[in-house]
């Protein structure tokens, strides 16, 4: 046939697809915050007994031959029990092997994801994974404490943001209780960023970290103490939850083997309401499941930051 115009690309529209890079727009899988600050402790099968100082020696002035006085210490033992957690993802044969988008490996991310938000969640709020309030399946959490300082509520003049911080660390050694570091939500960083002491100096720290993501909960020093910011930890009540003070060695957290997964073709799931059989349908089943346990032996020993809604 006689040539009407040079050949090009468009020609084969229908033939040339784009190439496909790896998903550079998905943001990397959140990890907890509070993870990262409260002790973790072996986790068996039937739950863990920690030994809590009820009552603590104590000693007396004695004169010469006088008589020394008898003193002792009490323990207590307090359980920490594992909870089961669990996420099921159905995908078809056909996705399995084509791995579009490399979907099957971004998966485990987004399960671990998953799990990170519902630990978040139950710990600090007593919430279920989608924020239910009262859902969540531990006995104690944070907000269980009553001492709580609202962002903002000082005056400028009189250290603004840095008077707020003060005052959480003052209503904990107030109490007898220590600060030994800070858990931040992302929500208030830009707060934290904009704040100084009396001198100018600011109050955030950022450490270096080999961590490239944003995802990860970022270390820092916030009052000459450890700080963890990442996402998570924000709660919309009454007065909005932008993080906790407190002293993290009266918190503890425990995983029964870490997060296990299986697959199965055959099983029956339950899809839209209604039982579908794997097998019949060609799809494939992944299962992740997880038993963590919790246990804050003081919540005294923690201060909400909030700030309240108009």
């Amino acid at each position: 046939m006689a040539i009407t115009a040079a050949t090009q690309t468009s020609n084969f529209s229908g033939f040339l697809t784009p190439e496909r890079s790896a998903a550079i727009f998905e943001r990397a899988a959140r990890m907890s915050v509070i993870q990262r600050l409260a002790r973790q402790v072996p986790l068996g099968a039937n739950g863990q007994e920690i030994p809590v100082v009820t009552g603590r020696m104590s000693a007396g002035w004695v004169s010469e031959a006088g008589q020394k006085p008898a003193s002792s210490g009490s323990m207590a033992l307090k359980t920490i029990t594992p909870k089961k957690l669990a996420a099921i993802a159905v995908v078809s044969a056909e996705v399995v092997r084509a791995n579009p988008g490399n979907y099957m490996n971004l998966l485990r991310e987004q399960i671990a994801e998953a799990f990170a938000i519902a630990f978040d969640n139950a710990t600090a709020h007593d919430a279920g994974p989608d924020g239910t309030a009262g859902a969540g399946p531990f006995s104690t959490f944070l907000d269980q404490t009553t001492k709580a300082v609202e962002l903002g509520s000082t005056a400028q003049a009189s250290g603004g943001v840095h008077g707020d911080l003060v005052a959480a660390l003052t209503l904990l050694v107030n109490d007898g209780k220590k600060l030994t570091g800070w858990a931040l939500d992302d929500r208030v960083e830009p707060t934290i960023l904009g704040a100084v002491d009396s001198t100018g100096r600011p109050l955030y720290v950022d450490l270096p970290t080999d961590e490239t993501s944003q995802a990860v909960a970022r270390p820092g020093r916030l009052l000459n103490r450890p700080s963890f910011m990442g996402e998570g930890l924000y709660f919309n009540t009454t007065a909005d939850i932008y993080g906790y003070a407190g002293d993290w060695t009266q918190a503890a957290w425990g995983v029964v083997g870490g997060i296990s997964y299986d697959v199965s073709t055959e099983a029956t799931v339950t899809i839209n309401g209604a039982l579908t059989s794997l097998w019949e349908n060609n799809l494939v089943a992944i299962r992740a499941e997880a038993e963590y346990g919790w246990l804050v032996n003081d919540t005294a020993s923690f201060v909400k930051l909030t700030e309240n809604v108009a």
